[in-house]
């Protein structure tokens, strides 16, 4: 049997600022747009994200995607990216999760950074960025995915060198 080595690293809070090489961060906040409409009964939080999915006569989907957690300690094995479009997470569970990314482009395992996103923040992976899966934390959870159906082979996978293990202990998850 090999010894492989793994990587441990801590997440950090989910920002839009930190994220913002990444994608978009889809949350309500008092930074972003927002006015009242509906007779003043709703507050609408305006244009969140940037969906990209008309690249080679794409058209939008909308899904939901259940996710179980992964068995805990988390390892990292792989990363996937979608070279034709955005696509976007908006959590429908009152669960934190996981957001792990590296930039587009060449694939660079030293890039990848990791995130701990609340129940109230969805993402919006930029086209080409590199993440992981769906990464449920406690139990499982669903999720509004908007992307991509259409031409073309929009989901790319690569294998990571070395596992990466998540260190959740003092994010009290």
């Amino acid at each position: 049997m090999t010894n492989i080595a793994v990587t441990i690293v801590k997440p950090k809070k989910l920002s839009a600022e930190s994220f913002t090489k990444f994608g978009d961060v889809i949350e309500v906040n008092e930074q972003v747009e927002n006015f009242s409409i509906n007779d003043g009964n709703t507050q609408r939080y305006h244009d969140l994200a940037k969906v990209d999915v008309t690249n080679k006569n794409g058209r939008t989907l909308i899904n939901i995607f259940r996710s179980r957690p992964l068995q805990k300690p988390i390892i990292l094995k792989s990363m996937e990216r979608h070279p034709l479009s955005s696509q976007a997470f908006i959590p429908m569970s009152h669960e934190p999760y996981l957001v792990v990314v590296a930039p587009a482009g060449s694939f660079a395992e030293a890039a990848i950074e990791i995130f701990i996103a609340t129940s109230k923040q969805g993402v919006n992976y930029h086209a080409g960025t590199w993440h992981h899966y769906c990464l449920a934390l406690n139990r499982t959870s669903d999720f509004l995915v908007i992307d991509r159906g259409g031409e073309g082979d929009n989901c790319e996978t690569v294998e990571l060198a070395s596992p990466i293990q998540v260190e959740l202990d003092e994010m009290g998850l």
